[in-house]
């Protein structure tokens, strides 16, 4: 019986990637109608066109909208009650071969140092960590929650990071960020969701900036000082100018999300990741029964 349902839920989730490659989140979509309803540049407006256009057409032809449909990387959140723990991990891959063929996703894992590209999405030993699963185990609860996210390698794949000494300060974490969003940024599709995550070790921020992304779009921080920092940044990221695509405009962002830490008083790290305009990311929630809602897609069928 848990063989017949982890398969179930296999279906599902690689339905709901094929779904993810081809149509944006409901955030995401809503931000990008804003922006291009705000912006006056000619050249801008004209690029936020051409986004609506392939949107609709990856839809009506059911096709990925981005010719790179990235590394497939999935933030599970899993109760300790979940009665499916065993096997989950294998189901979610398996579920990747699967939407690799159904989208069809383009073939992105290639196995280090051997250089050879599966052709599944899959890794083909068990310590090739692909599709990469980050796990979170939510005591007490029998549900799951998971992000599935098609990470590019323009955007946030290349993301950054460095360990700064404490005298430098969150001004010099600051300072960091828009450092890379003037070089990195411009490379990555803007406009950008960037992540930011700042703790004490490099690991512990990388992680952050990527599970910063997870977050909806318009979001902020509970922390009203992060909150706050998270619009200051934002506000000068824009400043830059980059605009759709970094061809220039009035907007370089859909926002700005921040995680952060407790960290050791002599250590202060900082990283960054950014999803691109094509921020493919999509959140599924099961129930104990298998039961399932999709977060971030509303409407969409199966």
């Amino acid at each position: 019986m848990d063989d017949e349902k982890l398969a179930e839920l296999s279906d599902v989730v690689a339905r709901f990637t094929s779904v993810v490659s081809r149509r944006l989140p409901d955030d995401v979509t809503a931000q990008l109608k804003t922006l291009a309803e705000e912006e006056t540049n000619p050249m801008a407006t004209m690029i936020y066109n051409t986004m609506q256009k392939n949107q609709s057409l990856a839809a009506e032809l059911k096709r990925p909208s981005c010719q790179d449909t990235g590394l497939v990387q999935i933030f599970a959140t899993v109760g300790s009650h979940f009665p499916y723990m065993d096997g989950l991990a294998e189901a979610l891959k398996a579920s990747i071969a699967e939407a690799t063929k159904m989208a069809p996703l383009r073939h992105n894992t290639v196995e280090t140092f051997d250089e050879y590209n599966t052709g599944t999405n899959v890794g083909s030993h068990a310590d090739s960590k692909s599709p990469w699963i980050y796990w979170d185990v939510a005591e007490g609860r029998d549900d799951l929650t998971l992000h599935v996210y098609l990470a590019g390698g323009g955007c946030s794949l290349p993301g950054q990071g460095k360990t700064l000494m404490p005298g430098e300060g969150y001004e010099g974490a600051m300072k960091f960020v828009l450092d890379v969003m003037t070089s990195y940024g411009l490379n990555a599709c803007p406009p950008l969701l960037v992540g930011v995550g700042i703790g004490s070790s490099i690991d512990a921020a990388s992680y952050m900036s990527k599970l910063a992304l997870m977050r909806p779009v318009g979001s902020h921080a509970s922390n009203p000082k992060v909150a706050q920092l998270e619009d200051d940044l934002q506000e000068a990221i824009d400043s830059i100018g980059l605009g759709p695509q970094g061809l220039g405009g009035s907007r370089s962002t859909m926002g700005v999300n921040i995680e952060n830490s407790a960290r050791h008083p002599s250590v202060l790290s900082v990283a960054v990741n950014t999803g691109c305009w094509s921020h493919r990311r999509g959140t599924i929630h099961f129930d104990k029964d298998l039961g399932y809602e999709f977060l971030t897609h509303k409407g969409v069928e199966l």
